[in-house]
């Protein structure tokens, strides 16, 4: 069923989501997602002080790169990252805009200049997003779901692309699973409205399941 055609809806800002709010569901994603975050937090927190000191040493820059990024119902929060850019990457932006290598309201680049060599390895691995344990702790995000978009891509989102925000965001899904950066926007909008109206506790273990190996195979992680 397409989002057009569910008859639940709730309207926030003046923008109008479809929702199905699946409250059992909603109610175990967010037990796992707090015991499954916090157990990451403590068993990998030796990994976090490794990348932390790697990062200082490699040029002295923050460790952290906080960027507002929109959530369910377009609400705003602070999203956490290993950085993986010098820290003019801001400043750098406008140069490259025409050397795009996506569509839509996304920035790809296969060799962006504004990544460090330790970003590399950190974005090649996807330990940069490891910081976002503490997003899906405090219920800013969940485990699985639509990535979080920055601010400025959803100020040129149509209606339809705005209903990857009637959920909350995750650290992955079906787009971060079938080739995450070599898809374009219009293919992750697609797979993200799939999701939405797919999304169980089945669908979560499948798609965290098939994270790993897409992780160690590091197809589109650029």
């Amino acid at each position: 069923m397409g989002m057009k055609e569910q008859e639940k809806y709730c309207i926030v800002n003046g923008v109008k989501y479809y929702v199905d709010e699946k409250k059992a569901y909603s109610v175990v994603k967010r037990v796992f997602d707090v015991a499954a975050s916090l157990t990451a937090l403590i068993l990998f927190f030796w990994v976090f002080a490794i990348i932390a000191l790697v990062i200082k040493l490699n040029d002295g820059g923050p460790v952290f790169y906080v960027s507002k990024r929109v959530g369910r119902f377009g609400k705003e929060f602070d999203f956490y990252k290993f950085r993986s850019m010098h820290v003019n990457a801001e400043e750098m932006l406008g140069d490259l805009l025409s050397q795009n290598e996506t569509s839509g309201q996304l920035f790809k680049m296969k060799n962006d200049p504004r990544i460090t060599r330790v970003g590399m390895f950190l974005r090649k691995t996807s330990l940069d997003e490891l910081p976002q344990l503490f997003n899906i702790l405090k219920g800013d995000m969940s485990f699985v779901g639509p990535r979080p978009p920055l601010v400025r891509e959803v100020e040129n989102y149509t209606e339809y692309s705005m209903q990857r925000l009637s959920v909350i965001g995750g650290l992955t899904c079906y787009w971060q699973i079938s080739g995450r950066s070599e898809i374009d926007f219009n293919g992750m909008i697609k797979l993200d409205m799939q999701y939405i109206s797919e999304r169980s506790v089945l669908t979560d273990l499948k798609i965290l399941f098939k994270t790993i190996p897409a992780v160690i195979k590091g197809d589109g992680a650029y």
